[in-house]
């Protein structure tokens, strides 16, 4: 691994969610396992505050709640000599004048601003910044999802931001395309030749990918109701993983060979028609169900939820690529809230052999890749063999690339990836500003054709895989979810 530099990490949003949950576990296990440089200094940004020890015990309680078993009182002591909370207004213009004394101790360190607030913040403290010269050199910032609620709104954030960071600077993050399985997917692609021949519509019937939750808003309706799950999920998560799957060969892993190739993806992807909406869209609502074993209220019954809320829990959708490549290959996309499980993966369904001398099982998907990114990480290969015995009978088995096994070595959170990234100033795990425009170009018809619909979210009990729309969409097609198989 390629030595990371002196760095300082300025958390805006020091006290909240995020960095308790993940950004401060993930820099906690990169510190532990011996990746940050000893000049590496953590600055932590809020006003709930009051000093530095009350930041270091509220952190501290976190991280032995989100850490669990990888607590280390002795690991713990020593990273938290890199953290300097400082109490701050990230809308007090003044203020900065404090910070900018902090960061010029060390001039020399890379400085990375990770904007862990609302986006209605992001222009305010990038101007902050440039106006006492943080955002010169070699100064990177990190933008959090969501930016912006449709492409207008995105557009006018990215442009406040560029008017102070330029585009090699800003890192669009998505915590997806950190995981160790997506990033396996491009090694598998693209340093494996069996792979390619058969990655193309003659020989992949469709693509599914699926991210499903077990759990409801957890308490943030107030945001969740103004989003809902096209904009919290498809337009960001669901959407780069269908790019990295469909994209051709970039020319080498330079990070804007690859978010060109990308970028072609997404203008490829046909666009939805009002009537095309209809038919090949689904969006579902939970209902009252059971969740984990656990009574589950309905979304309408959750607090900050407005009774009448037409707001969708669950969307699933049918894309199409317009390419030579993917040209009559559906991808079907599906995220949703309490469902049965929560699960992320990538299913690739290759067609049946034109002509076969067995019987084959009743599956449809006897030779499929699965690549799981969430509970566990795996990639599988489903193929059929012979069972033992005197007749010629078939059965699915798999073959299970398990990466635990074969490295013998913890494999690190997204985040943990992304954030080492950022500060070595590599840019090809996150969104340039024009897949962003894509992407939001993509999916604005769904949400304007929903918009003018009079027709309700299709309800499904909490604690199953979604309305049976869901499963009509594919099997119109002759195709069926990955699960139901």
């Amino acid at each position: 691994m390629t030595q990371i530099q002196a760095f300082d990490m300025v958390l805006f949003g020091g006290t909240g969610d995020l960095v308790m949950r993940k950004l401060l576990p993930a820099l906690y296990h990169q510190h532990q396992d011996g990746h940050l440089p000893e000049q590496g200094r953590i600055l932590c940004l809020g006003r709930s505050q009051p000093d530095q020890a009350a930041y270091l015990t509220m952190a501290e309680s976190a991280a032995r709640q989100y850490l669990g078993d990888y607590f280390n009182g002795a690991d713990w002591a020593s990273f938290a000599a890199r953290l300097v909370y400082l109490k701050l207004d990230a809308g007090d213009k003044t203020a900065y004048a404090a910070l900018s004394e902090r960061l010029n101790e060390y001039p020399e360190h890379v400085r990375v601003f990770y904007l862990a607030t609302a986006p209605n913040l992001f222009a305010g403290i990038c101007e902050n910044l440039a106006s006492v010269g943080l955002n010169k050199g070699g100064a990177r910032v990190v933008l959090e999802k969501p930016l912006g609620h449709d492409l207008a709104s995105s557009q006018a954030i990215n442009a406040q931001v560029g008017k102070f960071f330029k585009e090699s600077q800003i890192y669009r993050i998505d915590h997806y395309l950190g995981k160790e399985a997506v990033q396996n997917l491009l090694a598998l692609r693209f340093s494996n030749t069996f792979f390619e021949p058969l990655w193309r519509r003659e020989w992949i019937s469709d693509v599914q990918i699926t991210v499903t939750e077990q759990v409801g808003v957890e308490g943030r309706g107030d945001f969740y109701d103004k989003a809902g799950a096209l904009r919290d999920m498809v337009q960001n998560h669901l959407v780069q993983l269908l790019t990295f799957i469909a994209m051709e060969p970039p020319a080498s892993d330079n990070p804007d060979a690859v978010r060109d190739e990308k970028l072609k993806v997404l203008r490829a992807l046909r666009r939805f028609g009002s009537q095309e909406v209809g038919q090949k869209t689904v969006r579902g609502q939970y209902k009252a169900g059971a969740s984990a074993g656990k009574p589950a209220v309905g979304y309408l019954d959750e607090p900050g939820i407005a009774p009448d809320s037409r707001t969708e829990t669950f969307v699933a959708l049918k894309a199409e690529i317009d390419t030579w490549r993917w040209a009559g290959v559906p991808f079907y996309l599906r995220t949703g809230k309490r469902m049965q499980e929560r699960l992320a993966e990538i299913v690739i369904n290759f067609r049946q052999v034109p002509h076969s001398i067995f019987q084959l099982p009743s599956s449809t998907t006897s030779n499929r890749l699965v690549i799981r990114l969430q509970p566990d990480e795996s990639v599988k290969m489903y193929l059929l063999a012979k069972q033992p015995g005197d007749q010629m009978k078939l059965k699915e088995v798999h073959l299970d690339l398990d990466f635990d096994e074969i490295f013998k070595t913890r494999r690190p959170d997204a985040y943990e990836r992304l954030l080492t990234d950022v500060i070595r100033g590599r840019l090809t795990l996150f969104m340039r500003r024009d897949e962003l425009d894509e992407a939001w170009r993509w999916v604005e018809p769904i949400l304007d054709a929903w918009e003018q619909s009079d027709d309700a979210p299709k309800l499904y009990t909490a604690g199953t895989w979604g309305p049976a729309a869901s499963s009509a969409l594919l099997s119109r097609d002759g195709f069926c979810w990955h699960e139901e198989g």
